[in-house]
């Protein structure tokens, strides 16, 4: 009995510490990926750009109350580490722990489109498409963990080129060019989530009309702003 709650209590540890994920994607009101949020441990988060740099990171008061709809975060007070002088030079200075989470990034030696962006936060492993690759989406995020990310190419219409096309098995659909102006360039569907807006002729233009702001499609929570 002994050795199998201690096989329980390990296994709740392991998962406990290796449970960074996808918390959050937002996306602007024209469409376009603001951040892709991580949730380590004691409620931190780190916001990811699209290029696979940074935004920001820290404490999020807000979990487990209500959704962070301004993605306010306050500093973190808990262990932070950086990397040194000692280190590759694409490392220096950026952020190594946070907490338990360890963040490791592309050495200068490696990819020259490649060097200085996130490798991995935790278990969570970054790749990106690379120079050879379409204009509207090359150094963009491909794979975040086992989730793989496309773009809607260069040769798309004007409101949906480098726009994302597909979160794993989530399939994102915008209004075109030919819709009215209000509309134009935004969120149409997620998945099976549907969205419609306000007009040019109506008041609140441009403002959603059906649909939630925060869904969950396959286990991944989007924010779609209202501006």
């Amino acid at each position: 009995m002994k050795k199998i709650i201690l096989a329980i209590a390990a296994a709740f540890l392991f998962s406990a510490g290796f449970s960074q994920d996808i918390s959050r994607i937002t996306i602007t009101g024209n469409g376009q990926v603001e951040a892709f949020a991580f949730g380590l441990d004691q409620n931190v988060q780190v916001y990811v750009g699209k290029d696979g740099n940074i935004i920001k990171w820290g404490f999020d008061r807000f979990i487990g109350y209500q959704e962070n709809y301004n993605s306010d975060l306050i500093p973190y007070v808990g262990r932070t580490e950086y990397y040194t002088q000692n280190d590759d030079e694409a490392l220096r200075g950026k952020v190594k722990y946070i907490g338990r989470t360890l963040l490791t990034y592309y050495a200068s030696y490696e990819n020259e489109a490649l060097k200085g962006k996130l490798k991995a936060i935790g278990p969570v492993n970054f790749d990106y498409y690379l120079s050879f690759e379409d204009a509207a989406y090359r150094g963009n995020i491909k794979t975040l963990g086992r989730q793989s990310i496309t773009w809607y190419p260069s040769y798309e219409n004007a409101d949906l080129r480098g726009k994302l096309k597909t979160v794993g098995p989530s399939v994102f659909v915008y209004y075109g060019s030919f819709e009215d102006k209000a509309l134009r360039g935004k969120i149409k569907s997620i998945d099976r989530y549907s969205f419609t807006y306000y007009t040019s002729f109506e008041q609140y233009s441009g403002s959603m009309k059906t649909g939630t702001s925060v869904i969950n499609a396959n286990g991944i929570k989007y924010y779609i702003r209202n501006y």
